[in-house]
C-alpha cells in the first residue's frame, strides 16, 4: 500500500487496520514531517501488529516506483496532485483510491462540463471517466460533508481485476 503526500502517515496506518491482508504501507512524501514518528509509536502502542510495517520515504511522487500490485491511496490529494497520482496508477497498472481537494479551476481538465456542474465536481467527473477509459472499472463514494466538505472518492482497479472492490 502507497500512501501519497501521507505526512505523519495515519491513513497507511489506518488502511493496514482496516485491512490485515496488505504486508506493509510506504508514505511518500516529500516533506515528513517530526510527528510521524510520535504518532506511529502512539499507533503501534494501540495495534501491535502494525510493527515495523509502515515505512517513510522523503521522495516526490515522481520520484518513487509504483507497481501493479500496489494499492495507492491519497487523502486530499490537493489540485494537481490528484491527476499525478492517477497518471502514475494507470501507467504502472495498480489500484487506487483518492479523495480529490482544492481544486484549479484554470489547470484542471474539466471535461467540458461546466455547464452542467460546478468545476469540482466537473473536474471530477472527466477524472473518473478518464480513468475508466484508461482500462479501469470504477467506483465512486461520497464521504459524510460532516466529517469533510472535499468528499468525493474516486477507486478503480485495472479492468478485468479478480478481487470484488478495490
Amino acid at each position: 500500500m502507497v500512501d501519497v503526500a501521507g505526512g505523519h502517515g495515519l491513513l497507511a496506518h489506518i488502511m493496514l487496520i482496516l485491512d490485515d491482508t496488505s504486508p506493509s504501507a510506504v508514505v511518500v512524501d516529500a516533506a515528513v514531517p517530526p510527528s510521524h514518528e510520535k504518532l506511529g509509536h502512539a499507533l503501534v502502542e494501540g495495534w501491535p501488529r502494525l510493527s515495523g510495517r509502515v515505512s517513510f520515504t522523503g521522495q516526490r511522487l515522481d520520484q518513487f516506483v509504483i507497481v501493479p500490485t500496489d494499492l495507492v491511496v491519497s487523502s486530499h490529494a490537493c489540485g494537481g496532485l490528484t491527476d499525478e497520482v492517477l497518471r502514475s496508477v494507470s501507467s504502472a497498472g495498480a489500484r487506487v483510491a483518492v479523495l480529490p481537494c482544492c481544486h484549479n479551476l484554470d489547470a484542471s481538465d474539466d471535461g467540458g462540463l461546466t455547464g452542467w456542474m460546478d468545476g469540482p465536481a466537473a473536474i471530477d467527473a472527466a477524472r473518473a471517466l478518464a480513468l475508466r477509459a484508461g482500462g479501469y472499472r470504477i467506483w465512486t463514494q461520497l464521504i459524510p460533508a460532516d466529517i469533510t466538505p472535499k468528499n468525493r472518492l474516486l477507486m478503480g482497479r485495472p479492468d478485468g481485476g479478480t478481487r470484488d472492490g478495490l
